[in-house]
């Protein structure tokens, strides 16, 4: 009875598995494709599409546009989370379960009605298709990501070394400096992996603010991709897949998904 329900739940494994990379291994063989249209699977195989994605320079525009954005954001998510995270684990303040709900509302509210807002509100400041503007908006939703994962790392951690360092005559600012900064070297990069993959993969907010002077490569896919069907569509998910997977390895080579909430 044992090895049948042990085999059962390999069989249910590998089935989820399955249904989560099949599609993806699929879009990479159509990205491949030698077909003028998307088809499975395909007639010949070629390197035609992704020459002609290089060439693009509405695509290779919008790549840089998103990856400047996603540097920008990254940054700035930590040196506004941090100190939020700081704020709500070490402190105990009046409304701090307040402040708390309002840095996660944004994962709450749909993103169209939020994107809507935020136009209304750029429109007459002059932020629409500026740099400061899909900035702003993007930091918007990766602001929570970047206060829950902080948060997270600054329970685990305690304040025992912090108090052992302050009883020695450290000052507080040399003691979170080097000695609580550095314990958090796994919960920073983590967040700003993070917050640099969620900019740069975002689509609903950037359709609101973005015009002909700036776009971003979520963007222009989305253009593309409604108005042609060919295998450029596979070779731009293929792009920001490997993208997100490079950010992925970035966290899991240099300190590990466990270390990010664990000590």
């Amino acid at each position: 009875m044992h090895r049948v329900v042990s085999w059962l739940a390999r069989a249910y494994v590998a089935l989820v598995f399955a249904a989560i990379f099949l599609p993806l291994a699929i879009i990479v063989m159509i990205s491949f494709s030698a077909d003028s249209y998307l088809s499975f699977p395909p007639s010949g195989w070629s390197l035609d599409w992704y020459a002609s994605v290089l060439q693009n320079r509405d695509f290779m525009n919008g790549l840089k546009n998103s990856l400047i954005i996603a540097g920008i954001v990254s940054v700035l998510s930590i040196l506004f989370g941090l100190p939020a995270a700081w704020a709500l684990v070490r402190t105990n303040f009046p409304g701090r379960a307040l402040v708390r709900n309002l840095i996660l509302m944004p994962l709450v509210l749909p993103t169209i009605v939020l994107g809507l807002g935020i136009l209304m509100v750029y429109t007459p400041a002059g932020l629409v298709a500026t740099y400061p503007g899909l900035v702003l908006a993007h930091l918007v939703m990766t602001l929570p990501f970047t206060v829950r994962i902080l948060q997270a790392t600054l329970s685990n951690l305690g304040t025992d070394v912090e108090e052992a360092a302050m009883s020695l005559g450290a000052p507080p600012l040399r003691t979170f400096l080097q000695v609580t900064l550095p314990q958090l070297a796994p919960g920073l990069i983590a967040s700003a992996a993070i917050a640099s993959i969620l900019s740069f993969d975002e689509i609903v907010l950037s359709l609101f603010i973005v015009g002909p002077r700036l776009s971003t490569l979520p963007v222009e896919i989305f253009r593309y991709a409604d108005q042609r069907t060919d295998p450029m569509v596979a070779v731009l998910a293929v792009l920001l897949i490997a993208i997100s997977l490079v950010m992925v390895l970035v966290i899991e080579r240099s300190v590990g998904f466990v270390r990010v909430f664990s000590r």
